[in-house]
């Protein structure tokens, strides 16, 4: 059983800053993308920011410049640090780990519970 757990979330002011957490925890062999999602309210899931293993990174474009996503493979912990945060970067925001849970075993998608972020005045 894998588990992904999200923190961080909060209430911030407009051109502020957050750092989301999301730890995955199991049974783990290895990881290979690690990515964060945003849902908000009436919208369809986006995606926003993955990291491989392998220390690449790729942002959504209403992101770039703005967030950094970072990993900590010993940990198998992820980080999304956002700054300069608008109000329409309110969401949900997930994690997603893409992994293989021992050796020979395929790679299956893992999803975290989701953190708040509100960014208001």
């Amino acid at each position: 059983q894998v588990e992904l757990v999200e923190s961080g979330g909060g209430l911030v002011q407009p051109g502020g800053s957050l750092r989301l957490s999301c730890a995955a925890s199991g049974r783990i062999f290895s990881i290979t993308t690690m990515s964060w999602y945003r849902q908000a309210p009436g919208k369809q899931r986006e995606w926003v920011a993955t990291a491989t293993s392998g220390s690449s990174t790729n942002y959504a474009d209403s992101v770039k410049g703005r967030f950094t996503i970072s990993r900590d493979n010993a940990k198998n912990t992820v980080f999304l640090q956002m700054n300069s945060l608008k109000p329409e970067d309110t969401a949900v925001y997930y994690c997603k780990a893409v992994l293989t849970q021992s050796v020979g075993t395929g790679l299956y998608p893992y999803w975290g519970q989701g953190t708040q972020v509100t960014v208001s005045s």
